[in-house]
């Protein structure tokens, strides 16, 4: 059977050849299997099984603690307090909207985050924990933990949070820290992660904002293993965050504290200096407001509340507020108008209550005036008339000189933002400004204070600290950061002739140690912390010619944003002069001359813990002071 035999072997052929064919694809398909698994498991093993962690290991930033802020002795102003929260996981909780109904009955929700939560339900992952509250008391918290088996997908936490202890009484001072918004990420030069980190805060205002990078430290790290969702499986490993540098500041809190409960009704500021070195010793504006309430998130009723109020609490008046300086920049007028000999100490001017120039009178306080006085009379009974006539003398370039000289129409440059010049005229700003020439007329008002000369409560300190030491000293806020001392400009000799200086402090002391100086009835009555001082009113409303004529109307009788300003500088003790003093009152210029009272209680307590009894726990060396 040839036939049968050649078809059997073409077959067998056939089949042999597709045999090698696919035995070779297969082999070929393997080889390459082959090849692959050794480039991904050998050649690149390394390279996909990092890129494999970074998949299932999430590396997450933890916020630092906030380091404290404290004063001279070592009181803390802010710290850091536990934060009792609630942290809600939706797919565990089922229906949100419920749960957080259910969860108000035991402990506060805000309708505004409740709404909030609600709304980006849709948009969010459901097993990502969201914050429902936070700020919650011991009370509150205790209950919610009691309660928490009927809560599922409820996690109670603690963390931490900034506190202020002293609330509104260092405000201005230490300002506040609130959530960082996109404005905050766009001004940060380096991208700090650290400004990603839900609810981590920054400094706004105050020493809070000015070293802010200083005090909010370092991030940790959190290392959690995740599944293919993002879905969180164990936390791995845990570095805390590094707290940032402890502030030290110059202020005394006791000090601080008496100061600001003896202003808290008023609209006022008030500043302590040591003449000695510049350290700002109380630095006081009220009404204040609590910067807990920023770092928790105001309420619209809170925020109507501070808006809304005429005393403007969240107005920083010690430096930015501006004011008439009044009578008390009658100090100005008679060191410059003796230091270039347009006066002496026994120029006599003669006051019949008032003192005309063309056709205007320019009146002084006391309608009767105060006869011929010599420069220490005049400053002792604050005669307008007797300063009219220096002001004169002396002309306008000779006073804004020597305003300048003393502090006037410039920053101090201290260590918090917001700080206003004041303002300082001069005959070339009023041609550029109003297209005249300067009038004697306004040389005449400048030389008590008034017209178009202001200056805030710091400069008026300023102004004292240097008559009072003779030197320019600066003031400051900020001892220390961390162990690095802050840098102390040199001082120099402010560069009035030691006679005129002497002859102005004598002055001063007349006027609170001498029957009849306008400060006499509110002196301090021990020699050894004796005061000397300048009283001030600045007016904020124009006296007709009717009114001069029947009896200008006292303050009392007046609404109270028609009364005059109080104003007084001082500095004690008067022998050996430490501690100056300012205190404006907005509106305060009564005839009990509240200013006056506040600044002498103030003072002697200045005298009282720094010089007789100096509390021992500044936490660096006496040496450094």
């Amino acid at each position: 059977m040839p036939l049968f035999d050649n078809r059997e072997k073409q077959r067998r052929a056939g089949f042999t050849r597709r045999t090698l064919m696919l035995s070779g694809g297969i082999t070929a398909v393997f080889g390459l299997i082959g090849g692959r698994l050794y480039q991904l498991q050998v050649i690149d093993g390394d390279q996909y099984f990092a890129q494999a962690e970074e998949t299932r290991i999430s590396e997450r930033l933890l916020a630092p603690p906030r380091s404290r802020i404290l004063d001279r002795f070592g009181v803390a102003l802010a710290g850091s307090r536990r934060n009792y929260r609630v942290m809600v996981v939706p797919e565990q909780a089922g229906d949100l909207a419920i749960m957080l109904d259910r969860l108000a009955e035991v402990i506060p929700i805000n309708d505004r985050v409740r709404a909030r939560l609600v709304k980006d339900e849709p948009g969010r992952k459901p097993f990502m924990p969201v914050l429902v509250a936070d700020n919650l008391s011991w009370d509150d918290f205790a209950r919610l933990n009691l309660d928490l088996p009927y809560f599922r997908g409820v996690e109670p936490e603690v963390g931490e949070t900034r506190d202020y202890p002293y609330s509104d009484q260092f405000s201005h001072v230490l300002g506040y820290v609130a959530a960082v918004s996109p404005e905050d990420k766009q001004k940060d030069p380096d991208g700090d992660p650290l400004l990603d980190v839900p609810g981590f805060r920054i400094g706004k205002r105050g020493i809070e904002k000015t070293f802010d990078t200083r005090i909010r430290g370092h991030a940790g790290a959190s290392r959690v293993e995740v599944n293919a969702h993002g879905r969180v499986i164990r936390e791995l490993e845990r570095k805390p965050g590094v707290p940032g540098e402890e502030i030290y500041l110059t202020l005394d809190q006791q000090l601080q504290s008496f100061l600001y409960d003896r202003l808290k009704e008023e609209s006022a500021g008030a500043v302590v200096m040591d003449v000695q070195t510049g350290d700002v010793l109380a630095f006081v504006s009220t009404p204040g407001f609590d910067p807990n309430a920023f770092n928790s998130g105001l309420t619209p009723a809170q925020w109507s509340a501070l808006m809304d109020n005429d005393h403007k609490p969240l107005l920083n008046k010690v430096m930015g507020g501006v004011y008439p300086p009044g009578s008390t920049f009658k100090t100005v007028t008679a060191l410059a108008a003796l230091d270039s000999g347009a006066i002496t100490p026994d120029t006599i001017f003669h006051c019949n209550g008032a003192f005309e120039l063309g056709s205007h009178a320019f009146h002084c306080w006391r309608k009767q005036g105060h006869g011929p006085l010599n420069l220490r009379g005049g400053l002792k009974n604050s005669c307008d008339c007797y300063f009219y006539q220096a002001a004169l003398k002396l002309g306008i370039d000779g006073l804004q000189a020597g305003a300048r000289r003393l502090g006037f129409g410039q920053t101090t440059g201290i260590e918090i933002p917001g700080e206003r010049s004041g303002f300082i005229p001069d005959r070339y700003w009023k041609q550029a400004t109003y297209r005249q020439p300067w009038q004697l007329g306004e040389t005449v008002v400048a030389g008590i204070g008034q017209g178009y000369i202001l200056a805030t409560p710091l400069q008026l300190c300023v102004l004292t600290a240097r008559i009072a030491s003779g030197m320019q000293v600066v003031p400051r806020l900020v001892h220390s950061v961390g162990t690095q001392l802050q840098p102390r400009p040199p001082v120099e000799a402010i560069g009035f002739s030691p006679d005129a200086l002497n002859t102005v402090r004598d002055a001063m002391g007349a006027v609170t140690n001498e029957p009849g100086g306008t400060a006499y009835p509110w002196r301090i009555t021990d020699p050894a912390l004796a005061m000397a001082g300048k009283t001030g009113t600045a007016q904020v409303r124009v006296i007709s010619a009717e009114e001069r004529l029947h009896g200008v109307r006292s303050n009392e009788s007046l609404p109270w944003n028609l009364r005059d300003h109080g104003l007084f500088i001082g500095f004690a003790p008067v022998e050996n002069p430490r501690y100056a003093c300012a205190v404006v009152i907005e509106h305060g210029g009564l005839n009990a001359h509240p200013q006056v009272q506040i600044a002498r209680d103030t003072l002697a307590l200045a005298q009282t813990r720094n010089i007789l009894g100096r509390p021992a726990a500044w936490p660096l060396t006496a040496a450094s002071l």
